[in-house]
This record gives structure tokens, sequence and C-alpha cells, in this order.
């Protein structure tokens, strides 16, 4: 009776902000949705087009691997810098979880510059191995693979490390103390306490890195090449370039359905784990 009540409280506090929402945003994506069939023809040829072209089923596997990259290796370096932030006492935690939310309050197009004269040929990196072996190095650290992970590890680790760090702290330290009293080494401890119980934070930074990994566009955009464009470029190409707004609203559907297919079973899990 009183998780029914519980229940029945959220949903009253909640009902304000999920009006608002869905008033901001069901509006646009019907809209998507409308134009995508041709308007008041519906007909389903854009979506037809779409799935034929050869296109669209590279830029799908393209958005899928970089997507699974990203979130891989977001989820691995956010979790070691978690992991730390753990282990410090409370007042230098709140003072390097400051740094660790410096780039997320940058703008994301700025960072993407930083990058190119970072990474660039002539960049820092290169100049600075130009400098230490004494020769003409120009390593291609951009519009590739490379530039691509690493702007999007950069844009994605803050979102991991907050809800990772939150379940590293919850964990009681007493479980510790009490598994090293009972003789297991710390890599034991780490993969049969640290992790298990650390589980629910990791799927939350999983789900969310993941959805804005498909999501992608700045960064593909700027840092990627030709070969590491993601479906919302695709989306971008249809728009300015071809001037063919049902094939770009049907590529949004079918990316929003990808998000919708990906995050709900991720959600379902995550709380079946918590």
């Amino acid at each position: 009776m009183n998780q029914i009540s519980n229940i029945r409280t959220q949903a009253i506090f909640m009902s304000p902000a999920v009006l608002v929402a869905a008033f901001i945003v069901l509006p646009p994506l019907l809209y998507v949705f409308f134009t995508s069939v041709h308007g008041p023809a519906l007909s389903f040829a854009a979506y037809s087009e779409v799935f034929a072209g050869r296109l669209f089923r590279q830029t799908l596997v393209t958005t899928l691997v970089i997507a699974s990259l990203s979130s891989l290796l977001s989820l691995l370096l956010g979790f070691v810098v978690a992991l730390h932030l753990a282990r410090q006492p409370a007042r230098r935690r709140a003072a390097l979880i400051i740094l660790v939310l410096l780039p997320f309050w940058t703008s994301i197009l700025v960072k993407c510059f930083a990058f190119t004269i970072i990474l660039g040929r002539d960049g820092i990196i290169n100049s600075m191995l130009s400098w230490v072996f004494d020769t003409k190095i120009q390593l291609p650290l951009m519009l590739n693979h490379v530039g691509l992970l690493v702007g999007m590890t950069n844009y994605l680790i803050p979102l991991v490390v907050l809800p990772v760090l939150a379940s590293l702290l919850a964990i009681d330290q007493a479980i510790y103390r009490a598994a090293r009293v009972m003789g297991a080494k710390p890599a034991r401890i780490f993969w049969t306490v640290t992790i298990p119980m650390s589980l629910p934070g990791i799927l939350a930074a999983l789900l969310s890195i993941f959805v804005m990994s498909l999501g992608a566009f700045v960064v593909p955009s700027l840092l990627g090449g030709p070969q590491d464009q993601t479906l919302s470029n695709l989306v971008d190409f249809y728009n300015r370039e071809v001037l063919d707004w049902p094939q770009a609203a049907a590529i949004s559907v079918v990316l929003f359905g990808m998000v919708f297919i990906f995050a709900v079973p991720l959600t379902l899990w995550r709380r079946r784990k918590a």
C-alpha cells in the first residue's frame, strides 16, 4: 500500500514536468514523422529509398561502430577516474570533480576546434614530437578514427564519472573490511565487490553515453574523416545538400527508433540490477 502511495505521489509531482516536456518535444517529433511520410500523402517511399540505399547502410554500420567504441573507451577511462575520486578525501574529491566537469562546461564546438590545434599535422603533439626526435613528424591524428575517438571520449567521460562515482560512494566500507578480514586480495575485492555493487552506476552511464553517441554530429563532422560520418551527418547532408526533406526526416525517425530500441532494454536491465 505504501508503495502505491509513493508511486502516486511521484506521479503528482512529476506530471507538470512531463506535460511541459511533452508539449516541447512531441510537436517537433510528430512534424518530422509527418514530413517523412510526405505529409497528407502518407507515402512510405522515403523509407523504402533510405533502406535500399547503400549510403544509409554504410552510415548505419559506421554509427553503431563509433557509438560502441566511444562508449566502451569512455566507460573504461571514466570508471578509472571515478574509482580514483572515490578513494580521495571529501574536500580533495570536490576540487577534482570540478576539474572533471570543466570540459563538460565548455562548448563542444570550441573543444573540437581546440583539438584541431592539438592533433593537427602541424599541431602541438606533432610539433613536440618533431622537436624531440629532431625530424619532421606529421602523424595523422585527426580526420580519422583517432581524432574522432579522442573528441568523443573527452565529451562523454564526465557523463560516466558522475553516476559511477555515486555508486562507488554508496558502497558500505564495512563490506571492504569484511572482505579483507576474510583474506580476499585487492584484485578479488575489485571483481567481486566493487564491480557488482557499482553496476547500477555503470549501466546508467552506459545508457547515457551510448544514446548520445548514436546522435553525435559535431565531433564526427570536425574530427572524423569522410568514412566516419554518422546518421546525424547524413540527415544534415539530405537537408542542406540534396534538399530531400522526406528522406532526411525518414533517417531522423530511424535514428530515433534506434535510440528507443537500445534505451528501453538498457533501462529495464539497469532497474533489474539496481
